[in-house]
């Protein structure tokens, strides 16, 4: 059954890898009795990492939905990964969702995928609230982790709760609780094992007063926490003013105020792994997040209008529907779509029009989605987050709506893919077989590329990093029972443009009898935009039959600028446009129009220079003292430029730019030059100038 809307809460949990995500979906199960035991990573026995490949490896690798109820409200809760290879589930979950919890490592403080998720956020102006993890980690720094908030994530960070000890390594002042700055009390919580024992665990912990030694620093937070919510309350600054108490109620509100408007994030601390701070967490979530009243209505435009028109959706189960596909689960028996219902009701047994393939999609059987297990229900309306049996045109990304007011919301943007290798059968027979499964793998992964290359006939399969292609090996052969030998990973190289230039092509030959005539002139120009290349059409003829000429033109550029460069890699960081050209008698038709804008692209190309790139790759180091000099040494010589250093408790945290190239195999490399004490995380950044012996090969 639906929840009402305002006590609705679709939130994700997001961090790097490795700060506890995952652990804190775990406890924030057990504390709502949602789950009966609490899960562990290191077994691979939580609820959200469900498949065999994450409970082998420890980590997050598909996010995972389910739902709880706290307080008075119903949580619609998303686990993400941390690691980079899988940014894509975190982009298609954050585009969805109303608000999000962000866990900081409180000894690694922000580190490189924090700032990923951070900015994926700030481009969904997704509100968010902060949890300051592993505080009983040795070299926790609360403090830092607040700074490093501020300074380099650029946000407002508004501490609602102090640690009560600092923490390891200092063995006279362990973590033992949290003061709470709204109540201005101490929280307490007993060892894990007698939380795990419990009758009623959503009661493990007790209140107290704050004792004397964390006194005066209590009351210096608090008194910051306050003056920053004068501006979202003239009640509470009406109180702090005339030095009046100020009811916890009335804090809550300004906080939430503030929270929505995205003008600060509520941070607070824990140990998820200890059960301590929890509850808080969820407390935030109900009174601090939005629900999906409180967002502005979602906006697409209106397909059926000549010219596009934005049109608005309100949270309303009585508006038209609209929802979009985020997420396609891909199975034997049939596709099962994730779609956030935006507006409107959808009924199982109905059908929904998708408007960009223009097609209608059966919508058979709705689902509500526990993590791997499922509940069949009727009907769902706006604020859900369900499970759809029965479409099949429709692909990540594509909106489901009334087919009696159409709308299409904005779809989601991936990364391009920046790795790729060679796969094969070891059989032909089972050629066929693999095929399907890699066209289905597609399906549900959208950073994933399956390609047949040209020169070689081998098929490449393309990802975001060597862990990504590693996994989709591993469940080829796991779930598949294709066993399949793999080549070396190869780099996905671009091709760009060293200067402008201007082109004409032409196609003057005899075919079948038919003389084929036609002109067509290319502008090209470098863009500072990292992306695929981008055709305009710079001609806009009065006549009729020479608009359709113009745009035939641009068309027959675009393909034959999409089949790649002089060296065969796919065109990056340039703009043609299509300029004005002599129209012979009678007009020319459109196999003469092709051949003369493939000539012209090999023209304009040529004129302007190619230039390779390879895609560079921001590493991120964390290295005790007296290894830095070996991991220093080692990244210059994989062409690696150092762009910062920073000192982070006990080690020192190395950011440089790297090509891929040269960083395949680094996870050994890195752990054998420091004795397994360094750890590094890779980013693709950007794609920059291969070197000469690079492009020479691909002469």
């Amino acid at each position: 059954m639906t929840a009402a809307l305002p006590t609705l809460r679709n939130i994700g949990i997001v961090a790097h890898i490795d700060a506890g995500k995952t652990t804190l979906t775990e406890r924030m199960l057990f504390f709502t009795k949602t789950s009966h035991r609490l899960g562990d990573v290191d077994r691979g026995t939580t609820v959200t990492d469900f498949d065999p490949e994450e409970q082998e490896r420890g980590i997050t690798i598909y996010s995972a939905a389910v739902s709880f109820r706290w307080r008075d409200v119903t949580v619609n809760l998303i686990d993400t990964p941390g690691h980079v290879d899988f940014t894509a589930e975190v982009e298609r979950s954050l585009r969805v969702l109303d608000g999000a919890v962000v866990v900081f490592s409180a000894r690694e403080g922000v580190e490189a995928q924090s700032e990923t998720v951070w900015r994926q956020a700030d481009k969904y102006h997704v509100p968010r609230v902060a949890l300051v993890n592993k505080l009983d980690r040795e070299g926790a720094d609360f403090f830092g982790t607040i700074d490093q908030i501020a300074k380099r994530l650029g946000a407002k960070p508004l501490v609602l709760q102090v640690p009560l000890g600092l923490g390891p390594p200092h063995v006279n002042d362990p973590f033992r609780g949290l003061v709470d700055l709204v109540e201005m009390q101490l929280l307490t919580y007993p060892p894990r094992d007698e939380v795990l024992g419990a009758a009623a665990p959503a009661a493990a912990f007790t209140a107290g007063p704050i004792p004397p030694e964390v006194a005066d620093l209590a009351a210096a937070w608090r008194e910051q926490l306050i003056s920053t919510l004068f501006d979202f309350s003239d009640e509470l600054a009406e109180l702090a003013m005339n030095e009046a108490p100020i009811p916890p109620d009335v804090i809550r509100r300004a906080i939430r105020a503030a929270t929505l408007a995205r003008q600060v994030v509520p941070v607070l601390g824990g140990s998820a792994l200890d059960c301590i701070g929890v509850q808080p967490v969820l407390d935030a979530v109900a009174w601090y997040l939005p629900s999906p009243a409180d967002v502005p209505p979602v906006e697409g435009l209106d397909p059926s209008k000549k010219t596009p028109v934005t049109v608005a959706r309100k949270a309303d189960a009585q508006a038209p529907f609209a929802g979009l596909v985020f997420k396609i689960l891909a199975e034997k028996h049939g596709d099962l779509y994730f779609v956030r219902v935006y507006s409107g009701t959808l009924e199982a047994g109905s059908r929904a029009w998708n408007p960009l393939k223009q097609k209608k999609e059966n919508i058979a059987q709705l689902w509500r989605v526990q993590a791997d297990r499922r509940e069949q229900i009727e009907s769902c309306s706006a604020g859900d987050i369900v499970g759809v049996i029965g479409p099949r045109a429709s692909v990540t990304g594509d909106t489901l709506c009334d087919a009696a007011a159409p709308i299409v919301l904005e779809t989601i943007k991936f990364p391009e893919t920046v790795i790729s290798m060679a796969i094969e059968p070891e059989t032909s027979l089972e050629r066929k077989k693999l095929a399907d499964v890699l066209e289905m793998m597609k399906r549900q992964d959208p950073t994933f590329r399956a390609l047949e290359s040209e020169e070689t006939g081998q098929t490449l399969i393309c990802g975001m990093g060597e862990l990504h292609l590693e996994v989709i090996r591993h469940r080829l052969e796991r779930d598949f029972k294709l066993k399949c030998r793999v080549h070396k990973p190869r780099v996905s190289y671009k091709e760009s443009i060293e200067r402008g230039a201007t082109a004409v092509g032409h196609a003057n030959r005899q075919v079948a009898g038919q003389t084929l005539v036609a002109t067509v002139t290319l502008r090209a120009e470098p863009t500072t935009d990292q992306g695929p290349v981008v055709v305009e059409q710079g001609w806009f003829p009065e006549a009729e039959a020479l608009q359709a000429i113009a745009a035939t033109m641009t068309e027959s550029v675009r393909e034959s600028a999409e089949r790649g460069g002089l060296k065969g890699c796919p065109l990056w960081g340039v703009r043609i446009t299509v300029l004005e050209s002599p129209i012979p008698e009678p007009p020319p038709s459109d196999v003469a129009i092709r051949i003369a804008a493939a000539d012209a692209i090999d023209k304009l190309l040529a004129a302007a220079g190619s230039v390779l790139l390879e895609p560079v790759m921001r590493v991120e180091v964390s290295v005790p003292e007296e290894h830095l000099g070996d991991v220093i040494n080692d990244l210059q010589q994989r062409r690696a430029i150092i762009t910062a250093t920073e000192i982070r408790g006990a080690v020192t945290v190395l950011t440089a730019e790297a090509p891929l190239a040269s960083m395949f195999g680094y996870s050994a490399a890195v752990r054998s030059v420091s004795q397994g004490r360094a750890s590094f995380t890779m980013a693709p950044l950007k794609y920059g100038p291969a070197p000469a012996e690079t492009a020479d090969a691909f002469v």
